[in-house]
């Protein structure tokens, strides 16, 4: 299997699986690709893309330990291993569905699904980390593919947070020479890459910048047993209680500075409980804390945003991620960001659904080509060549 992992890594052209899963807990992302060179040099092509739904009890077995201070060792234990045979029927059936024999993958590459992210206060003895289950060897095994996964704990292990990793392969692609770019990316948790005109030579950055859909959606599954707030219809239908949304941008986490991550963990329905203490809310309806939330997570955006840069004639935003779905949302960042040029990120050419299962497959063709890679900071910092390798035998 050495051999077999030489020759792929010899070679011109490669075809990698990427899967995503992220804390929304939607479903998993899988994005068959086309990877020619490495570097600056890559050129990566989508050729399939489809997301597999999770069933309502795979999400419930997921949240018994998604978040948790307090989990079942035993389900934690047994979750790890039927994630990953879980991903690898998914895997499977998507080549099936596109004609494509196992055979002809070169690689898996699969982020796995992140149940606790950690990053800690300096104060504490413990070091940043996060914790993503799907087991890369039971994808391996029951794929017969190579497998790349766990892509995040080296990242910790050189001192970093574990996150946002995606912007590697966003400087690899999307850098502009003249404009400075923000890839924003609405998912569970809201992040941006931040790629300034390549002639300038200053390092990018990404950060998160705190809650994207993780609170809409944990409201929705809590008071109406749905995943979401399609289309954004509730928050749209409501009125943004201002008192409650400064109570809820007061979190210490928006006055650190970047780069900086985070997740549900901090931003959960105990912490809007805790927000409306604060704004002394005894009575709202739901369409009312939709509308807050969604109002949240667009300031909490914009205020990166704006905090990282002014010059709004040569600057581009492109946003990717489920949040694009939610009209509602999305008007409120326009208005937050008004001046802004915004677009949607399939204007890039790659398709905003599957970006971050394309970037995770062209992660795992950096490292099977044996290349590493400057953690933010620059020259500097530490490199490293991310996710470990599962063999099929």
């Amino acid at each position: 299997m050495v051999t077999k992992l030489a020759a792929i890594a010899n070679k011109k052209e490669r075809f990698i699986l990427g899967m995503m899963s992220g804390t929304s807990l939607d479903g998993l992302d899988l994005a068959l690709c086309r990877l020619r060179g490495t570097g600056k040099e890559t050129q990566l092509t989508v050729l399939h893309f489809k997301t597999i739904a999770y069933t309502a009890a795979i999400r419930s077995d997921i949240r018994t330990v998604f978040a948790q201070e307090t989990v079942s060792m035993a389900q934690l234990s047994a979750l790890h291993a039927s994630i990953g045979a879980l991903f690898a029927e998914c895997a499977l059936l998507a080549l099936e569905e596109w004609d494509i024999a196992a055979a002809d993958v070169d690689l898996i590459a699969s982020h796995g699904q992140t149940v606790f992210h950690a990053p800690q206060p300096k104060s504490t003895r413990y070091p940043n980390s996060t914790l993503q289950i799907g087991d890369g060897d039971h994808i391996a095994v029951k794929t017969g593919i190579i497998t790349i996964s766990d892509f995040r704990q080296k990242h910790v292990a050189a001192g970093g947070e574990g996150a946002p990793l995606v912007v590697y392969g966003d400087q690899m692609l999307f850098s502009h020479d003249l404009n400075d770019r923000f890839l924003i990316n609405i998912g569970g948790i809201a992040n941006f890459t931040f790629l300034p005109g390549t002639i300038k030579g200053i390092s990018p950055l990404a950060s998160d910048t705190g809650p994207g859909n993780t609170l809409m959606n944990q409201y929705m599954q809590a008071h109406f047993d749905e995943p979401f707030d399609e289309h954004g219809r509730l928050a749209a239908a409501g009125q943004v209680h201002h008192a409650l949304l400064e109570a809820l941008l007061l979190h210490p986490f928006f006055s650190q500075s970047m780069p900086k991550t985070t997740g549900p963990e901090l931003f959960n329905l105990i912490y809007l409980d805790e927000a409306m203490a604060k704004a002394q809310v005894t009575e709202i309806s739901h369409p009312d804390v939709l509308a807050t939330l969604c109002a949240f997570t667009a300031k909490s955006i914009a205020n990166s945003i704006l905090t990282w840069t002014s010059d709004r004639q040569h600057t581009e935003l492109f946003i990717s991620g489920g949040g694009i779905h939610n009209p509602c949302l999305m008007a409120l960042l326009k208005k937050e960001l008004a001046g802004y040029t915004i677009r949607l990120f399939d204007q890039l050419g790659l398709p905003s659904d599957a970006k971050e299962a394309a970037l995770f497959a062209l992660l795992a063709n950096e490292t099977v080509a044996g290349h590493s890679y400057h953690m933010q900071g620059g020259p500097g910092a530490p490199q490293i060549c991310l996710g470990k390798i599962s063999f099929p035998t």
